[in-house]
């Protein structure tokens, strides 16, 4: 029995496929066709719900793409979709500005617009353009009617919460969802398991008896095969209900991450160590896949250009792997070992990824490059993370360790090693650094395909490489608003 409210209505299925996303479950089940089928694989927004979540006594509203969710991740939580806003005859203050902006022309993008801006306004109800276009940025409009509609959203901000009937009803759907019982562990219908275990040592049992079930966090990438290419999935097991493994720890030493924790709350716990880990995490897909996807889900996946891994790989991360009641503790680079390949073991699963904290004298450095800025895989991802120690004689910064890695470049996501000793041990000069730029020839032979030529892979990586040795030279001279303006420009020319 899945159960979940529906708006303020409880919802209890048990004749549903586990292979049933929710946005085929509101269009044919139900009959809420409100929300929109476009793209089916999250880059277009138009199928965008909200869901609310008891989180520390509160609700918590994140934007989801209904296309993507199964039906089994509704369970304990609130769904609410567009025709849940309008309160009785008067439409939502989200819905009326989109009327008075005219934001909406076709109309067929609109729902999902409204379903975006109703959680940016519960969760950033001042929210600036800035945050306003994060929000929206996982949302396509092919009548190119985006000015109104940030129009629209810009007009909402205010600087307390709308007083909606969810703020009303606040109190009393947090203690109905409070009372929804933990779901069974096994539901199954049309020839199809999914399970849903409740803590690690119960995923960790189901998969030594299931090892060939599919593993489902946030669904991002594996709901594709069933909206895209149309395969059903046997067994399913759904990890959403695990929260042993959705926590954030800090140690002395390290950030320990749970491999169930969602992207967005990854983008929280890294941030203020690793201002560029954060600065790229905003630019992973869009917000309603960083709300679902989970950072054990893009390492596991095991892409080539995964945007998390080169940064971890660079950082030095380990993660736990877990199968049954032993647990491994592997270098996050040792993990990978050929194209969509990885040393997962029949029934085991990442548990925890770690992360060392930042030292002094280090500087870590993360960069991405694709065709659009928002919503785009990488053509080439690098990072870079280097230790300093100042020369006696020359006063000259000496790299005594480094770490370079990349996305995109091979089959897997991989360390610069040529490059790394050809600074490792010496001044970081450009002599040096042109050394390491050359030598990224002898680390890597990218393919071409439609992203990227390998010309174009070959020219970038090292171009990235100068940007990082150019950056760490301004930010050295900052007091020297002339050198590091020339620095600056050189810069701009280069990676250009």
């Amino acid at each position: 029995m899945i159960r979940f409210l529906l708006n303020q209505t409880l919802r209890e299925e048990s004749s549903i496929s586990p292979n049933m996303t929710v946005l085929n479950y509101l269009r044919e089940h139900i009959a809420k066709t409100g929300t929109k089928e476009g793209c089916g694989s999250g880059d277009c927004g138009a199928c965008t719900v909200v869901l609310g979540e008891v989180v520390d006594g509160r609700l918590s509203y994140r934007s989801v793409n209904a296309c993507l969710t199964f039906v089994s991740a509704l369970h304990g939580k609130q769904l609410i979709t567009v025709e849940d806003l309008r309160n009785k005859k008067t439409l939502h203050p989200v819905q009326q500005a989109m009327v008075e902006h005219h934001g909406s022309q076709c109309g067929f993008c609109t729902p999902g617009f409204i379903m975006s801006m109703f959680a940016l306004t519960k969760n950033k109800p001042n929210a600036d353009k800035e945050e306003t276009y994060e929000a929206l940025a996982g949302n396509l409009c092919r009548c190119t009617g985006y000015r109104p509609i940030v129009d629209a959203a810009l007009s909402l901000s205010q600087s307390q919460p709308i007083r909606d009937q969810f703020a009303e009803y606040e109190q009393e759907t947090i203690a109905r969802l409070s009372c929804i019982a933990p779901p069974e562990l096994q539901h199954q219908c049309e020839g199809k398991t999914a399970f849903t275990p409740q803590s690690s040592d119960e995923l960790a049992s189901v998969l030594l008896a299931h090892p060939n079930a599919k593993l489902l966090a946030g669904g991002t990438d594996l709901a594709l095969e069933v909206t895209q290419f149309h395969r059903d999935i046997d067994e399913l097991v759904y990890v959403g209900q695990v929260n042993d493994i959705k926590v954030v720890k800090e140690t002395d030493t390290h950030i320990e991450i749970g491999a169930n924790v969602p992207l967005t709350d990854v983008y929280e716990a890294l941030t203020p160590h690793y201002p560029d880990f954060g600065t790229l995490i905003q630019r992973f897909a869009s917000l309603q896949i960083r709300n679902q996807g989970t950072v054990g889900g893009n390492i596991a996946n095991a892409s080539p250009i995964g945007d998390a891994p080169p940064l971890l790989i660079a950082l030095g991360a380990s993660i736990e792997l877990r199968r049954g009641h032993t647990v491994r503790e592997i270098p996050l680079e040792d993990f990978f070992t050929a194209y969509k390949v990885t040393t997962l073991q029949p029934s085991e699963f990442i548990q925890t990824v770690r992360i060392p904290k930042p030292q002094n004298g280090q500087m870590f450095k993360a960069y991405k490059i694709s065709k659009r800025f928002d919503d785009d895989i990488s053509a080439v991802c690098g990072a870079f993370h280097l230790t300093f120690e100042k020369e006696a004689e020359t006063k000259s910064d000496v790299v005594t360790n480094v770490k370079i890695a990349f996305g995109g470049m091979a089959a897997t996501p991989a360390r610069a090693a040529n490059a790394e000793q050809s600074l490792l041990g010496k001044p970081f000069t450009m002599a040096n650094v042109q050394t390491a730029m050359a030598a990224l020839e002898q680390d890597f032979s990218p393919i071409s395909d439609f992203r990227a030529s390998k010309t174009y892979r070959l020219e970038t990586a090292a171009n990235l490489l100068y940007r990082m040795y150019a950056e760490h030279r301004i930010e050295a001279h900052a007091d020297n608003a002339k050198s590091g303006n020339a620095i600056a420009t050189r810069v701009i020319h280069h990676v250009s």
